[in-house]
């Protein structure tokens, strides 16, 4: 009789789980909504009704309270009497104006030039290939460069990833012993400028296509760091700029094949100085694989149908790094930004 009781409960424990995974891709797009119609600003401090809020967003007042209730079923906010609606902690992080905000990686994400290749997995998996580029007719890099807006919410969904590990960072490498560091890829220069606000001894070189770098001197001006980092502009399947200690890779890695990947570190490696340290910031894959890391593995998958990259086990890293001349010394979780870790290589 036990048996018979334990195997219902898995199954209804299975059935729950698989019926949630489903509506995967539902919960997204209710973000999205969420955070195309302002919803998350329309509330404000709240409570508000959904009249209100429909009001505001320029939708009839049905659908809006809808929207609201499948936003409560979420999480993201509370009914906190019939129709009246506040927002959660979680919630306010699709506000554009919270300091943690995650309104543009919501954005991004839910995007089409992100998700429709999703529709193709199927096919990549049998194939290998890119799906990206089937759908699109082109990489997903060069499709950006030609959108502006979409490029735009794109570097500002990688700052705000980048928040939380630049809160961290800066204290988990001994930054004080070298004189400057420069960040491969770093985009709008978020991570750095918090390396550089932390060690005030320490200069440094944002290195980034032109549209990467679109934000980086408004960020180095907010933090009064214009006279200690220098903007570069580049292409680092060509080289990286010579001349400092450092070369930092954040979510860079991941985005390209082993080969590509080989190829940046070698650039690194070409200008690391003698006691030079080249550090890439990256989830790892266990050996094994577990529930608990789905957010790594489905990032996996995304870099597998948009761009052709991959994330990596430590044995991987390793390996690219070897090819590039460059000896892993270190691999430390970031346990504050997981599911980052930081891999600290040297010259062979």
């Amino acid at each position: 009789m036990m048996n018979t009781e334990v195997r219902a409960a898995q199954t209804a424990a299975g059935r729950e789980l698989v019926v949630r995974l489903a509506f995967g891709s539902m919960a997204a797009h209710t973000l999205r909504a969420a955070v195309r119609l302002e919803v998350v600003e329309l509330l404000g401090d709240g409570p508000r009704t959904a009249a209100e809020v429909a009001v505001g967003a320029e939708t009839a007042h049905q659908p809006m309270t809808r929207l609201l209730r499948a936003l409560t079923a979420l999480g993201i906010l509370t009914e906190d009497a019939p129709d009246t609606f506040s927002v959660t902690p979680a919630g306010a992080l699709l506000d554009p104006g919270h300091p943690d905000s995650l309104a543009s990686f919501v954005r991004m994400f839910t995007d089409p030039a992100i998700v429709r290749a999703w529709e193709h997995l199927e096919s990549s998996v049998r194939t290998g290939e890119i799906a990206f580029d089937s759908v699109f007719g082109t990489d997903f890099f060069s499709h950006l460069a030609r959108h502006p807006e979409l490029s735009t919410d794109f570097n500002a969904a990688m700052s705000q990833v980048a928040s939380e590990t630049a809160a961290v960072l800066p204290r988990a490498f001994d930054f004080g012993r070298f004189a400057s560091v420069t960040d491969v890829g770093g985009g709008s220069g978020t991570l750095l400028a918090a390396v550089l606000e932390a060690h005030p001894g320490l200069a440094g070189v944002v290195f980034d296509t032109a549209d990467g770098l679109a934000e980086a001197a408004k960020t180095l001006a907010r933090h009064g760091l214009q006279d200690r980092c220098s903007l570069n502009a580049g292409d680092f399947f060509q080289s990286v700029p010579q001349g400092s200690d450092v070369y930092l890779v954040k979510s860079i890695l991941h985005d390209w094949t082993d080969a590509q990947a080989v190829t940046i570190l070698r650039h690194c490696r070409q200008v690391l100085p003698p006691g030079g340290v080249v550090l890439i910031v990256e989830p790892v894959l266990p050996e094994v694989a577990g529930a608990e890391d789905e957010g790594t593995y489905l990032s996996d998958l995304n870099m597998m149908v948009n761009v052709g990259g991959r994330e990596r086990t430590r044995a991987d890293f390793e390996e690219v790094c070897r090819r590039a001349a460059l000896r892993v010394t270190s691999v430390t979780p970031l346990a504050e930004a997981a599911p980052y870790s930081l891999i600290e290589a040297v010259a062979c």
